[in-house]
């Protein structure tokens, strides 16, 4: 079983850039197809982008395409997400997710296996 750690979450101006870290533990990281979800106050968690155990396939909503970047180390058991040019829509929790295979890429909650449990990125104009 993994288990995931979020973390480089904070306070930005609009226009600066953040990069979110997941670090999982556990020896079978690279087994998982991993994403990010983000969950702004009082609205329904939603997907952010997803990529698959080895990174050379990756999807993207279309809120963040071209803006956010995810990436993966598996030899440092972790994952990161690229923001730039941030919005205070982009204000949200954001959190770590496991898939259930290695190669399917995400989108859906129901898809996910685990769950970090969320760093804050709040952005300020």
């Amino acid at each position: 079983q993994v288990q995931l750690v979020e973390s480089g979450g904070g306070l930005v101006q609009a226009g600066g850039s953040l990069r979110l870290s997941c670090a999982a533990s556990g020896r079978t990281f690279s087994s998982y197809a991993m994403g990010w979800f983000r969950q702004a106050p009082g609205k329904e968690r939603t997907f952010v982008a997803s990529i698959t155990w080895n990174g050379d396939g990756a999807v993207y909503a279309d809120s963040v395409k071209g803006q956010f970047t995810i990436s993966r180390d598996n030899a440092k058991n972790t994952m990161y997400l690229q923001m730039n040019s941030l919005k205070s829509k982009d204000t949200a929790v954001y959190y770590c997710a496991a898939g259930r295979t290695a190669w399917r890429l995400f989108r859906s909650l129901d898809e996910v296996d685990i769950w970090g449990q969320g760093t804050q990125v709040t952005v300020y104009s």
